[in-house]
């Protein structure tokens, strides 16, 4: 599979998995048009469905779908850090990590946003390229096993934008498999260093070294 095809299916999940306000809603046929030129047949068939879906449906009805999936369910969540390290030091130094990779690369956050934000991280690995831009993919793989799961399991549209990300990257391990089992049967760490909930998703409070709110400036 050549890169500029992975590229473009990045981009398109990417771009997919953000909040469906009326900008993203009214781009309909720029989206189609994107996903048409994928050459990935199952890629291209996934996310061309769920495309169908959204834009088919209701402004207010995909708005609240996706608050729905992704912003009240912490087992679908779309940062990936928390999957593997929940609210604990090494989640700190894990989104550190992550914005002094996109900074090595030019890619500067937007105020207040986390560094592995699933869009970003995928904004990531289409700017970048295969090598250094899909590593972050790779290194939270589990995190996007489990969210794929979870979204299956809900019988959202929105696992085929998952499920279009999963097809392209490489095959798991017998390792790799049951490292997710055991994570998905544990879930993520819990360390109890004074945390308060913020804004949606995973709770995303300061950590006892290095905050979230310190990695998104």
């Amino acid at each position: 599979m050549n890169a500029t095809d992975r590229a473009r299916i990045f981009q398109l999940a990417s771009v997919l998995l953000t909040y469906p306000d009326r900008e993203l809603l009214d781009a309909g046929a720029e989206l189609r048009a994107a996903a048409g030129r994928i050459e990935h047949d199952e890629a291209r068939t996934l996310l061309g469905g769920f495309l169908d879906w959204l834009l088919d449906t209701a402004e207010i009805e995909a708005q609240r779908h996706y608050v729905q999936t992704f912003d009240l369910r912490r087992r679908s969540g779309l940062y990936l850090t928390y999957y593997l390290h929940g609210d604990t030091r090494k989640r700190g130094m894990a989104l550190l990590m992550l914005k002094q990779r996109y900074r090595a690369h030019g890619l500067r956050l937007a105020d207040g946003e986390l560094p592995d934000l699933l869009p970003v991280v995928l904004e990531f690995a289409a700017t970048a390229g295969p090598g250094d831009g899909e590593a972050p993919l790779r290194q939270h793989r589990q995190g996007l096993e489990l969210l794929g799961a979870a979204l299956g399991e809900t019988g959202t549209p929105y696992a085929k934008v998952i499920e279009a990300v999963r097809v392209i990257l490489p095959d798991l391990s017998d390792a790799d498999r049951a490292a997710v089992a055991a994570l998905a049967f544990d879930g993520p760490p819990v360390e109890t260093v004074g945390l308060d909930a913020v804004g949606h998703g995973p709770d995303l409070a300061p950590y006892a070294t290095c905050t979230p709110a310190e990695v998104s400036r």
